[in-house]
């Protein structure tokens, strides 16, 4: 038992003393080499991958931006056009307490103003859409 105690022993000190042996210089220096080059290669697919998904998401970023500021251009108009048609409702109320020529001219100067009111809106709409 003892003899198979000091074989064990000794075989263990034969593979420990492998592991543990220096490398030559030129042995090291060809492992460097070759695994600077493997780093290398793995940061460029990287950084190739995080640019193509920047790309990929900006253009994404770019789309929907549009949309919202579409969208917003569209709700400006509608909410503008709903306080000219308020504006014209109340004007033309007003106009009721007149007679004659005078609630005529009234009513056609609230109309006038509503009809501005929307072309101003449509414009700054247009103008704002991309």
């Amino acid at each position: 038992m003892r003899a198979q105690l000091l074989i064990a022993l000794a075989a263990l000190g034969v593979f420990a003393a492998g592991c543990n042996n220096a490398k030559s210089p030129d042995a090291v220096a060809k492992d460097v080499a070759v695994a600077e080059q493997k780093a290398d290669k793995e940061v460029a697919k990287s950084e190739d991958a995080a640019a193509k998904d920047l790309g990929s998401a900006a253009g994404k970023v770019d789309d929907n931006l549009v949309a919202f500021n579409n969208t917003a251009a569209k709700d400006a108009y509608n909410l503008a056009v709903a306080q000219a048609d308020g504006d014209r409702k109340v004007a033309l109320a007003n106009c009721g307490a007149l007679a004659g020529d005078a609630q005529k001219t009234c009513k056609d100067q609230a109309e006038a103003d509503y009809n501005a009111a929307k072309a101003n809106a449509k414009a700054a709409a247009q103008s704002e859409k991309q």
